[in-house]
């Protein structure tokens, strides 16, 4: 073989040699980012994840709390509908476990980014509800 075939093919090797590196980098890269953004969240009251008593709640989260547990009615169209979890940040369930409802912010004309997620089969007996302030960025457990 000659020398500049042989040199081509070393050239070749170390390219691919390099992405290949550069493409596990990348994966492992992603999956601590991913890691670091998706804490994992019990699901039953008494743990030591982040939460907030109701009473230490906004006046119109309690409020929301209480028209949960009377089934309604409810301000707005979306409130009772299923919630996703796409950001994964509470615990996993089956699709149609979550239902979201809106915390009412005073000012605003829209719904704002205050909510509240359920989970359970009985949507006027949840088995844990979460309060998040930020539109999906962080919940936080309710207690009583």
């Amino acid at each position: 073989m000659a020398f500049w075939q042989a040199r081509g093919r070393w050239k070749q090797a170390r390219a691919v040699i390099a992405g290949a590196l550069a493409a596990g980098l990348l994966v492992t890269l992603g999956t601590l980012a991913v890691q670091a953004r998706t804490p994992s969240i019990p699901a039953l009251p008494g743990s030591a994840v982040a939460s907030v008593p109701l009473s230490g709640l906004p006046v119109q989260g309690q409020e929301m709390m209480e028209l949960i547990r009377e089934g309604g009615p409810f301000r707005y169209q979306k409130d009772g509908t299923i919630f996703g979890n796409r950001e994964r940040l509470l615990p996993r369930a089956k699709r149609g476990y979550y239902r979201e409802y809106t915390v009412p912010t005073p000012g605003l004309r829209h719904r704002g980014a205050r909510r509240i997620v359920c989970g359970g089969q009985q949507p006027r007996s949840p088995d844990a509800c979460y309060y998040t302030e930020d539109h999906y960025s962080s919940f936080r457990l309710i207690v009583e």
